[in-house]
């Protein structure tokens, strides 16, 4: 084995490939092909999108588990530890078998380069084999046709809702976009999208396949009710469900996928009606929306693209009616700033601007030029530390007014590894 702890195989992962992303899927498929797992593969369902697919995972695997399934989660990136990304029943493998797992790909690969994502999807595929999964929820980390997940033929795919994020790599349109997350789909085999109004290059593009498609308001749909929530497919109906902890219609969107998906699956995983109840109501997932109460309610939310913090910003209007909101705020620079900052300059009475250790991260000074650009006055800067940027929001804030952690997974992540609070 070439290293013993997991840091080192990252650190290494690092610097082995030449592009920290390289779309294609030759390298990894090969690599894959020599790892040879043992026994059948297991049910798999693909998630792609551009916002909502770590909360159609958790629905999935939720329900999936209630049921009694044995329930293997990939999805990225992760905000505290690696293993977050690699999960059976709800839990993130340990080190020890993540290291193995790194070890056979590094014996298989030979002279094969692989980028740091390619290794980790690689990772989960032959761990969720040797543990004999029922099934594998895979979330696509960028695009679909071309990302490293699309290597395995789903049984079902779920597209959630299309964006404009990835212009560098996915396109400049929701039509470019929607045809490469389109490329997961697979000839005759179920698909669901999830987005009220999908691009017409996907739906082109699943006809083309023969796709056995469900689309959202089409071919099932939701109605939220004052306390609880109904679904409809083609052929069922289910009356009174739980509203899940995720909170917001899209979440209930993102869980109508989710049961369309299943329903598409029932031949290989049945699922009764009692284990959707119990699997919404369990779902859980750090980041989105999530509000930790007190004086100051602090709510973190990983949303760094024009649609998803569009979404925030609804949430914020709906749950804090009347209150002076205060933003701790950060973003990386390849993404649209002043799309993102005109969603939420409204709402916000001052942004706290903190300096994350992160390369790719837009630093305090390019953020606080956007922001004045856009007609902002209060910004404070010189903040080293995500913790020391919410304590001056806070210090500044009135009883009651909720403090926004925004922006970024990093921003999110750094903050909960500073502040010392668990996921979850």
């Amino acid at each position: 084995m070439r290293f013993g702890r997991l840091a080192d195989w990252l650190a290494w992962q690092e610097t082995l490939h030449p592009r920290t992303i390289d779309l294609g899927l030759d390298r990894v498929e090969s690599v894959h092909r020599r790892l040879a797992a043992p026994g059948p593969a297991p049910a798999t369902i693909t998630v792609a999108g551009t916002n909502g697919k770590g909360s159609s995972v958790a629905y999935l695997s939720a329900i999936l588990r209630a049921q009694g399934y044995r329930v293997g989660s990939y999805t990225s990136p992760h905000l505290l530890r690696y293993n977050e990304r690699i999960c059976i029943d709800g839990e993130a493998v340990g080190d020890v078998t993540i290291c193995r797992a790194f070890a056979d790909i590094d014996d298989a690969r030979g002279d094969t380069t692989l980028s740091f994502f390619e290794f980790g999807t690689l990772a989960a595929l032959d761990i969720f084999a040797r543990e004999r999964v029922d099934v594998q929820v895979l979330e696509v980390g960028l695009g679909g046709r071309l990302d490293a997940v699309n290597i395995i033929d789903a049984d079902v795919v779920l597209v959630t809702s299309i964006g404009i994020d990835h212009e560098e790599w996915l396109g400049d349109s929701r039509e470019a976009i929607g045809l490469e997350k389109a490329g997961v789909m697979r000839h005759g085999r179920p698909a669901v999208i999830a987005d009220p109004e999908p691009p017409e290059s996907m739906l082109a593009h699943a006809d083309r396949l023969s796709v056995d498609l469900r689309v959202i308001g089409r071919d099932f749909d939701f109605r939220e009710a004052s306390a609880g929530w109904s679904w409809r497919s083609r052929t069922v109906r289910v009356d009174d469900l739980p509203l899940p902890p995720l909170g917001g219609t899209h979440q209930l969107r993102n869980a109508a996928g989710a049961l369309q998906a299943i329903d598409l699956i029932a031949g290989l995983l049945p699922v009764t009606e009692s284990a959707i109840r119990a699997g919404l109501s369990e779902a859980r997932l750090c980041g989105r929306f999530q509000v930790v109460p007190g004086d100051n309610p602090i709510v973190m939310d990983v949303a760094h693209n024009v649609q998803a913090v569009g979404v925030l910003a609804a949430q914020l209007r709906e749950h804090f009616p009347a209150r002076r909101l205060h933003a701790v705020f950060a973003l990386m620079r390849d993404k649209d700033q002043i799309g993102v900052v005109t969603q939420m300059k409204d709402l916000i009475t001052a942004w706290y601007l903190p300096r994350l250790q992160v390369p790719r991260a837009a630093t305090p000074e390019q953020l606080r030029d956007v922001l004045r650009s856009s007609g902002v006055e209060r910004v404070e800067c010189g903040f080293s530390r995500v913790s020391d940027a919410v304590a001056a929001a806070r210090a500044e804030a009135a009883a009651g007014d909720p403090i926004v952690v925004f922006g970024s997974f990093f921003l999110i992540a750094e903050y909960l590894a500073q502040d010392g609070r668990s996921i979850g």
